[in-house]
């Protein structure tokens, strides 16, 4: 058995300068939309060292280093990450995303965070690119660096980067996933923001009261996890209402699952009432119930557990319809993978992910992450929901909607990239589209011109507290990257 180390031991792994900045920025709070704190600790570090930093209209940085001596006639390079991370907890961990550091640990060859997510991505993008900013022993020529904001809760930072800002001809970008691919494609997406008009009865005090959670689901990340199998907490949850609630006398209360709509629920949460003599049967049908999916399920989420606890009485519960409508809707809508790319093999073309329900007063909101490599993929799924919206009485609004990346075979930072890679570890890596959502589409409606290609050390389970960072890939990142940075060609 591996024996945990600690977070102060991360400094020494290789590249120290990298790993050094992954403790820093561990250590600072940034989960989307919260990253002023961490902003503000770059800049300062950067303007001591005399490196210009521009700070944009919607918070993205850009921070700018002169060519190394002999290297001032190559093409510019923008080396880019986001500095937000996905704050997703277990639920018997005690963290504020707020105010606490994450807890990085090393456990034999990998990095991993103490019932959190880790923030590697994309933490350690960016701390390489920190890294190379603040290092005199770095061969390369003109050098951008850009931090986006927002990146994981809706990219406004790419939304909002204007034109004219950045003198790259090249971008690379730091947040794929996995040693040995390169990326030269991504699947573009749209939030879709469905509400259902609810109405409440007075609930009757006669009756017991009770909450049914699921949990210990792996969760992850709604695009790069998404053809894994994994259980929706809300799917499945909703999925043993429709079977057992008219049977068992329920009356919905609340219904609560998932936090972002880019990361695959793990947990839900749904408060009822019953008559006092179906109390037996509930708990007969839940055992069932959890039986089933621990044989569906076996091989995904061996951990699955579901469990009935007392809840505080409600005073108000759904009326019949209402209720009926709900878990319909859950039910019904399209979830997981919906079709695989015919162009390229093994990658998902189109995908859903039930990722947010939640329980006002007057309605129940279920929030919901399309993606797809094709806009006519996307629009489909678009119609789809929709289409259900209409038959259950809900309404759905389609927000955020942002482009692929379309692959361009031609690229020559791609072959840079890849020749250097066959260089060094004396195999081709493998070029690859990802079904997930890079910001590189967004950035082609600023900057048409720029030649782009990601790469990353390999992560695993991102978007959930499973997240981990293999330290040997990040190693062989580094030294791609900097292999890379010397191969940029003249202008």
């Amino acid at each position: 058995m591996t024996t945990p180390t600690t977070q102060s031991e991360l400094s020494q792994l290789f590249p120290q300068p990298l790993w050094q900045w992954f403790e820093q920025i561990c250590a600072i709070p940034h989960p989307s939309k919260h990253e002023a704190a961490l902003s503000a600790h770059i800049q300062a570090w950067a303007k001591e060292r005399g490196l210009p930093v521009i700070v944009d209209q919607v918070g993205n940085l850009i921070i700018r280093k002169p060519a190394t001596a002999g290297m001032e006639d190559r093409k510019t390079v923008v080396i880019q990450a986001h500095l937000d991370m996905v704050p997703q907890k277990n639920a018997d961990k005690v963290h504020d995303f707020l105010t606490d550091p994450i807890e990085a640990w090393i456990d034999g060859e990998w990095v991993k965070a103490r019932g959190t997510t880790l923030g590697s991505d994309n933490g350690i993008g960016m701390s390489s690119a920190l890294a190379i900013l603040g290092a005199s022993d770095i061969k390369h020529g003109p050098l951008e660096v850009l931090l986006t904001v927002d990146e994981e809760a809706g990219m406004s930072g790419a939304f909002g980067l204007q034109a004219g800002i950045l003198e790259a001809e090249i971008l690379i970008n730091t947040d794929s996933e996995q040693e040995g691919e390169i990326y030269m494609g991504c699947a573009g997406g749209v939030d879709a923001k469905i509400q259902l008009p609810v109405q409440w009865q007075d609930a009757d005090p006669a009756h017991l009261a009770y909450t049914l959670s699921i949990a210990g689901l792996k969760g992850g990340h709604s695009g790069v996890n998404i053809h894994l199998g994994r259980g929706n907490a809300n799917k499945l949850l909703a999925r043993f209402f429709a079977g057992h609630a008219v049977e068992l006398g329920i009356a919905i209360s609340q219904a609560q699952g998932g936090s972002l709509r880019n990361a695959i629920p793990r947990e839900a949460q749904f408060s009822f009432t019953l008559p006092v003599e179906k109390l037996d049967l509930l708990q007969q049908r839940v055992a069932q119930y959890q039986a089933i999916l621990q044989a569906e399920l076996a091989a995904t989420e061996p951990n699955l557990r579901l469990t009935i606890s007392d809840c505080t009485a409600p005073e108000k519960v759904l009326r019949s319809n209402s209720q009926q409508q709900l878990i319909h809707l859950i039910n019904a809508c399209p979830n997981g993978v919906m079709r695989m790319s015919d162009e390229v093999a093994g990658v998902v073309e189109s995908s859903l992910n039930v990722g947010v329900v939640s329980t006002a007063a007057d309605h129940i909101s279920v929030v919901c992450m399309v993606r797809s490599l094709i806009d006519s993929g996307r629009a489909y799924i678009e119609s789809q929901l929709q289409s259900l919206c209409d038959l259950a009485g809900a309404s759905v609004q389609f927000e955020g909607r942002y482009p692929g990346w379309k692959p361009d075979n031609n690229s020559p930072v791609m072959a840079i990239v890849k020749d250097t890679y066959e260089s060094i570890y004396q195999r081709e890596p493998e070029i690859m589209v990802i079904h997930a959502g890079l910001e590189c589409g967004l950035f082609k409606k600023p900057y048409p011109h720029l030649d782009m290609v990601s790469i990353g050390p390999t992560i695993r389970f991102p978007h959930g507290p499973d997240e981990m960072v293999n330290i040997k890939t990040v190693g062989q990142y580094w030294t791609l990257l900097l292999a890379v940075l010397e191969r940029i060609p003249a202008k």
